[in-house]
């Protein structure tokens, strides 16, 4: 009498793995708040974050701030700091990761999809100046609905490894 091998566990093993597909994909598409992705992934498995400060190499920017009123031209100050930012980072070899959240209201001439693109674009630039050459540079500007409110534009600025 010959006995009849159970093949069940092939379907816990394909859960399985579309699971762990499925978990790596949502993290690969979440390019510009990784470091947020990792603290919510380490608190939720207990982890401690005590004595993690930011990380040095991001700098966050509201353009409110750093702009001129309704324009994507950043005040000189800020040009300069993100040159300098720029220069490091091309001395240092890295790649610069500039990401955009959220929108400001319309101006004259740009609306405000335009306009948070407009000055992402700038940032970008201005890093370039520095030195940066543009296969370094990275940009991320996740989907805006027109449904969702204008509560202003934030920036961020990170410095990451040439190893991907």
């Amino acid at each position: 009498m010959k006995r009849e091998i159970s093949q069940r566990w092939i379907l816990s093993f394909a859960d399985l793995a579309l699971l762990l597909m499925a978990f790596f994909v949502m993290m690969q598409a979440q390019v510009s708040d990784r470091l947020k992705l990792a603290a919510g992934i380490r608190n939720a498995f207990g982890g401690d974050h005590e004595g993690m400060a930011q990380d040095p190499s991001t700098d966050a920017i509201t353009a409110a701030a750093v702009f001129e009123p309704d324009e994507a031209i950043l005040k000189p100050s800020e040009a300069a700091r993100l040159k300098a930012l720029g220069a490091r980072a091309a001395k240092a070899g890295n790649r610069v990761l500039v990401a955009s959240q959220g929108r400001d209201g319309q101006s004259a001439r740009l609306d405000s999809w335009e306009l948070a693109a407009a000055r992402t674009t700038a940032v970008a630039r201005a890093i370039r100046s520095g030195g940066v050459p543009d296969t370094m540079i990275e940009i991320a500007i996740p989907p805006m609905r027109a449904s969702e409110p204008v509560k202003g534009q934030r920036l961020s600025v990170q410095l990451l490894s040439t190893a991907r």
